[in-house]
């Protein structure tokens, strides 16, 4: 067992590590008895407890959010009280100067004594390799995702327009806000590029009339939203079948309006361009396009060691809102409206990891211990990085390039104002 002085010397350098750290209190705990807190005046808002010698190792050596990530879902590191509050302590031990956070953290140490990448699938993006990504992703159990996801069953950021909203009324608010922005009426033809579990499908039919017609390359998904279809009795109006983006010319018709909601961070940098050329060829030269999709900040740079590409999105890549915005005007469409929704998306985050840890005995029915643990810190850190600013949420109104000035007028008064009594109910169940 370590000595009392060995206690004390510890103490002392996490007094020097931490000494210009204000952002939250916490303390931490370690196997062999040692304990420290940040604060002396104020209980911790969290306690990082190492249990293992590897929960020690993954801190001290060369620290990324993959290695502390996984020494958390690994059960070696734990976080007893606000989960949330320990971001803010990690992002501080990274961004200090390399020099002397390894020199303490390895100072620590000499004084204490699944998932495969796809390469089988073929290049990252191609349509196999895709496949098996999501696949990875989105073909767990709908059991494991209706406790936290709720009635809705809505995958996305939610809008909220009142914060005292319950997730279901705003998840049933983004259904709305996306038919108003494309403007949907009873009849058109609508193109739902990634459509989940089919909750904007089943908004279009039924609320708005559309013919409705989603993609997903998700087998689970497909099953589920045919089921709700049928149970909906929207079978003359819905339908939802595995298919690619990519796949899409070979559909006879054209669509009036096409969303794509969740999906876009799945695309890659590489496939760009020709994301947007299949989109504009698929609408009608009178159509819109909404895109809702998660960008990187312009000065986050990418991560290099992703904890979330590795084991919760393997192979998604975000990209910056400017590049996104020459690459769809290059291919020829133009550029309609930008609404940005992080803050939203932080909310709804928040909200998710709340009923995935009230709902955790049902879900471990459904996942093992290390999916729950993976799934719980996926997403407070990303509700973590969309508070911070390193992330971002745009929905993108795209249309075609006119050939000339229609003199048509257009206003954002009719998405908000006189919301419809369908929005404040739940159109899915």
């Amino acid at each position: 067992m370590p000595s009392a002085l060995d206690h004390a010397y510890r103490t002392k350098v996490f007094n020097d590590l931490f000494r210009d750290f204000h952002e939250s209190t916490f303390a931490v705990r370690s196997a062999d008895g040692w304990h420290w807190s940040s604060s002396a005046d104020r209980p911790p808002e969290c306690t990082l407890i190492f249990k293992t010698a590897a929960a020690w190792r993954a801190l001290m050596e060369d620290p990324t959010e993959r290695t502390l990530g996984e020494a958390f879902i690994d059960g070696d590191l734990d976080v007893e009280g606000d989960l949330f509050a320990v971001f803010p302590v990690v992002h501080y031990i990274l961004e200090r100067p390399t020099g002397s956070r390894y020199s303490i953290l390895r100072t620590i140490w000499h004084h204490s004594a699944d998932f495969t990448r796809l390469l089988r699938h073929g290049p990252r993006h191609s349509m196999a390799r895709d496949r098996a990504a999501i696949s990875y992703h989105y073909d767990l159990p709908i059991e494991f995702y209706r406790p936290w996801l709720g009635p809705t069953l809505a995958y996305s950021c939610a809008y909220f327009r009142d914060p005292s909203e319950s997730l279901e009324s705003a998840q049933t608010n983004k259904l709305e806000l996306i038919c108003r922005k494309l403007g949907l009426r009873a009849n058109d033809r609508f193109l739902d590029i990634g459509c989940g579990w089919g909750s904007l499908l089943l908004h279009a039919a039924s609320q708005h009339g559309a013919e409705a017609y989603g993609i997903t390359l998700s087998k689970e998904q497909a099953a589920i939203a045919a089921e709700r279809i049928a149970h909906a009795d929207l079978g003359d109006k819905c339908k939802v079948e595995l298919r690619d983006y990519r796949q899409m010319p070979e559909l006879p018709e054209r669509f009036d309006k096409i969303a794509s909601v969740g999906m876009f961070e799945h695309v890659g940098l590489k496939n760009l361009r020709d994301y947007f050329t299949i989109a504009l060829k698929m609408l009608r030269p009178d159509g819109v396009f909404l895109n809702h999709g998660i960008a990187r900040s312009a000065t986050s740079p990418p991560s290099k060691d992703s904890f979330i590409n590795r084991y919760v999105f393997p192979d998604g890549e975000l990209v910056p809102l400017g590049q996104v915005l020459e690459t769809a005007e290059s291919v020829g469409f133009e550029v309609r409206d930008v609404d940005s929704l992080r803050s939203h998306y932080d909310r709804t985050l928040r909200m998710w990891v709340g009923n995935l840890q009230q709902n955790a005995r049902t879900v471990l029915n459904y996942a093992s211990e290390r999916t729950y643990r993976i799934w719980l810190l996926y997403m407070a850190g990303s509700a973590d990085a969309f508070r911070r600013g390193d992330i971002e949420l745009y929905q993108v109104l795209l249309g075609p390039r006119p050939a000339h000035d229609r003199g048509t007028l257009t206003t954002r008064e009719n998405w908000y104002q006189s919301w419809s009594t369908a929005s404040s109910k739940a159109t899915v169940s």
